[in-house]
């Protein structure tokens, strides 16, 4: 009795030693100690908190303004004048006088400058602009193949690296500005016939009046001229996300023991598709976004799973669809996207015997089709 009673006790000792050791092994690695005062039957979540980044508006030029003309025609007005078509002269009585006609010639239509309009030019450019800087961050994950009940046993410290994300904005130069040129159109002549005395009557003068006619002719009012309009500049608006605090403090969250391991979410969707129905965003509402309100630190883990009917690849795509859809909802609400990471297995755990070519019940498929999360440690 002695003797089984050292052995227990020896146990006893051997399992505080590796706790112990276990506990200083994560304190050297981390540089943070244990939590303080633990409540008994509670868990512990080492966090990393996360890089703070806020979205900010960048304005981009990708036309600048320009003038625009346009030509405004020459503006006539009809006007009636009188000519004289017969001079005036003096007839005799014994000796006529003799005349000769002349062709004289008139202008009928007043000429114009004509205006031709050469457009604006631009040449075609494009500004890059940086959206997402580029970040490398010190990640944990835990060991899914750990054999040691010990959660901290498991855990392996990744160096993460993720390359800055631009965009290519086309924008255009102005390169040369419209302009006018400037060449004479329009202009008319008309003739008319006039009798000038070429010999006078002799003898007895008598005088003969002059003979006038109406003329129409039409009269430049206005010339053509330019109407210079200004078109305003057009501007494209570009989100990107800047870094406004660094993370990397590591704290301790008091977590529900559960949530470290999968726990069901609830949710269901429709025949082949990832969208979110409105029960399904309320349930989201609830279960975890309440949760990552609450604990700004943690970092969480959506996986989503299939049954075994259809394709592995057509299951793995819309198991990927399916958690992804639940992340960019989170994201909508606010949520950073670095504490979300979602997972697609399709048909790789199921968690009945309802494998390809094994006949089951839509109750039994129904079991493997599933959306869970877990906490994931840092």
């Amino acid at each position: 009795m002695f003797h089984t009673k050292t052995i227990n006790m020896k146990q006893v000792l051997l399992a505080a030693l590796l706790v112990l050791s276990s506990a200083a092994a994560l304190m050297a690695q981390t540089g943070v100690g244990l939590p303080e005062n633990p409540d008994p039957n509670k868990c512990y979540v080492r966090c990393v908190t996360p890089d703070v980044y806020e979205t900010e508006e960048v304005r981009v030029l990708v036309r600048p303004a320009y003038k625009k003309l346009a030509v405004v025609p020459a503006r006539y007005e009809t006007r009636e004048e009188r000519v004289m078509v017969r001079e005036g002269y003096t007839r005799y009585e014994i000796i006529p006088a003799e005349f000769s006609n002349e062709t004289m010639e008139y202008e009928s239509e007043n000429p114009y400058n004509k205006l031709t309009v050469v457009p604006a030019s631009f040449t075609n450019g494009s500004e890059s602009i940086e959206v997402t800087p580029k970040i490398a961050r010190w990640e944990y994950q835990a060991y899914e193949g750990c054999k040691s009940e010990d959660p901290l046993d498991c855990q392996v410290l990744c160096w993460r690296e993720y390359d800055a994300v631009s965009t290519s904005v086309p924008t255009q130069a102005l390169s040369a500005d419209a302009t006018t040129t400037t060449t004479k159109a329009g202009g008319k002549t008309g003739t008319y016939t006039r009798r000038a005395v070429s010999k006078p009557a002799e003898v007895r003068e008598i005088k003969v009046d002059p003979v006038y006619e109406t003329v129409t002719k039409r009269v430049l009012v206005e010339d053509e001229r330019v109407e210079e309009t200004m078109v305003e500049a057009e501007y494209k608006t570009v989100t990107r996300e800047v870094l406004k605090q660094k993370g990397g403090l590591k704290t301790w969250e008091e977590i529900d023991c559960e949530l470290l391991e999968y726990s069901v979410l609830p949710i269901n969707y429709e025949l082949g598709s990832a969208n979110l129905t409105s029960q399904a965003r309320s349930i989201i509402d609830e279960k975890l976004l309440a949760l990552l309100r609450d604990k700004p630190s943690v970092k969480i883990e959506i996986s989503s799973h299939t049954d075994s009917r259809g394709s592995a690849s057509a299951n793995q795509s819309l198991s990927e669809r399916r958690a992804q859809s639940v992340v960019n909802y989170l994201q909508s609400k606010g949520i950073n996207g670095s504490r979300l990471v979602a997972v697609g297995y399709g048909e790789e755990r199921l968690k009945n015997r309802c494998a390809d070519g094994v006949s089951c019940t839509e109750a039994e498929h129904a079991v493997n089709r599933r959306t869970e999360f877990r906490i994931l440690n840092y």
